[in-house]
């Protein structure tokens, strides 16, 4: 894929307008008032891996509608009480939470990990996914794009980014993690599920989105054919009438508004050849971010597709993550 996308220099200041519903935080604080009526009812079962320098759990809890949602957790092995900052991490799109010992390097960074599987998806690559989505949903196209786009209130996203937000609520429930030091990181979907995170929970103490899909739906679908965003298109090519209410809907996920309203400390990723997630798309919701320039960074790879930084750019999250840690310690 060669350069299809604004310049880096145009990228560095692009800020586009993005729709914004006037409702925005209240059906965002509605919806998440709806989910705590459900009680976190966090379970963990020991899992033996034959690995001895990790314990692993499989955990669940309660998402949107009191579903109940799996995850993987990893742990340093003997992790005493309160100790350990932790990390959420999301899934990429159709992926599923795999096997616990595919997501060993945080804990071995000497951080709680929770691995949380993306409800309905874990069928398109990988090891596999375990939870059912059992929302509603009308008339839609292939995949997840489209699952209840006829409203907000139905659409597939609003129960993912609930979980999300819940997947954070229950690591800060376990006993081993100090509830003030937990991060929320993901890749491709994983990164929008990010920022969607990052504009919901007040609190946290980094987040760091991997090329992020998700973000500025209206110029992302104009600019590429690759899926998922032509999911929308294919959509819009059957449904004629629908362009108005569809992007009205998807205001309501639209990463850059939830990147708006974050707080914390970030590090992103962008890849300049990307046409999964293009790079103005990744950008729209970066220089969104309020941060200041001390809390706020993108690494960029130039000549990478959405691959991005592969292990490259996890590296630099180990490096940045733990450099954030020491220097609070400090302060």
């Amino acid at each position: 894929m060669a350069f299809f996308d604004l310049s880096p220099t145009d990228l560095a200041t692009y800020a586009p307008a993005v729709r914004e519903p006037a409702d925005f935080d209240e059906f965002w604080s509605s919806t998440l008032a709806q989910a705590r009526d459900h009680d976190l009812d966090v379970t963990l079962t020991k899992v033996q891996t034959g690995l001895t320098l990790v314990d692993s759990y499989d955990v669940e809890f309660c998402g949107f509608g009191g579903q109940r949602i799996k995850a993987w957790l990893n742990l340093p092995a003997g992790a005493a009480p309160h100790s350990l900052p932790a990390v959420v991490q999301y899934q990429g799109y159709g992926g599923g939470r795999g096997f616990a010992q595919e997501h060993l390097l945080w804990a071995n960074a000497g951080f709680a990990h929770l691995f949380m599987d993306t409800r309905g998806q874990g069928s398109g690559w990988g090891s596999g996914g375990r939870t059912s989505d059992e929302g509603a949903t009308g008339p839609s196209g292939s995949g997840f794009m489209t699952k209840g786009i006829d409203s907000p209130q139905n659409y597939y996203y609003r129960r993912v980014f609930t979980d999300a937000v819940r997947a954070v609520e229950a690591v800060r429930s376990l006993e081993w993690v100090d509830s003030s030091r937990v991060t929320v990181m993901g890749a491709s979907q994983g990164g929008g599920i990010t920022l969607a995170v990052s504009g919901l929970v007040p609190d946290l103490f980094a987040v760091m989105p991997d090329v992020p899909f998700l973000c500025n739906f209206q110029r992302a679908t104009s600019i590429t054919d690759s899926d998922p965003y032509h999911e929308i298109t294919r959509y819009l090519a059957v449904h004629r009438g629908s362009v108005e209410s569809v992007f009205h809907t998807l205001s309501y996920f639209d990463g850059v508004n939830f990147a708006k309203r974050a707080n914390a400390p970030t590090l992103f990723s962008v890849a300049l050849m990307d046409s999964i997630c293009p790079p103005s798309t990744v950008y729209s919701a970066f220089n969104a971010y309020p941060a200041d320039t001390s809390r706020k960074d993108i690494r960029v790879y130039s000549y990478n597709g959405h691959e991005g930084g592969q292990f490259h750019q996890s590296l630099a999250q180990v490096e940045w993550l733990q450099t954030l840690i020491q220097n609070s310690r400090v302060e």
